[in-house]
């Protein structure tokens, strides 16, 4: 499982987030989203630890910390879903008939 970081500064690199969970454990993966219109960092990432345990006291240690300025946002990350609609039909698609009178 990974780790949301929430309410980075767009200065802050991969490099700078993967030190300050290193402090907690081993640090595996660091992603840092970058927004396509702008080029800079969303304002969140992920970083994922080697074990729970890990994850589970840099999330105490680091959620609502303040660095770079910021109040951080650290918890569990929840897992992706298939967003984007309800499955059903969107408007003006589909059978059927219309009555007009």
């Amino acid at each position: 499982m990974s780790i949301y970081v929430g309410n980075l500064a767009y200065e802050v690199k991969e490099d700078d987030l993967r030190q300050v969970f290193a402090e907690y454990g081993t640090v595996k993966n660091v992603q840092l989203p970058i927004d396509r219109e702008t080029g800079r960092v969303r304002g969140f990432g992920f970083v994922e630890m080697a074990s729970d345990a890990e994850e589970e006291a840099a999330i105490a240690a680091l959620d609502n910390a303040e660095w770079m300025g910021r109040s951080l946002k650290v918890n569990k990350a929840k897992p992706k879903t298939d967003g984007g609609g309800s499955g059903g039909r969107r408007g003006g698609e589909g059978g059927g008939y219309s009555r007009r009178y």
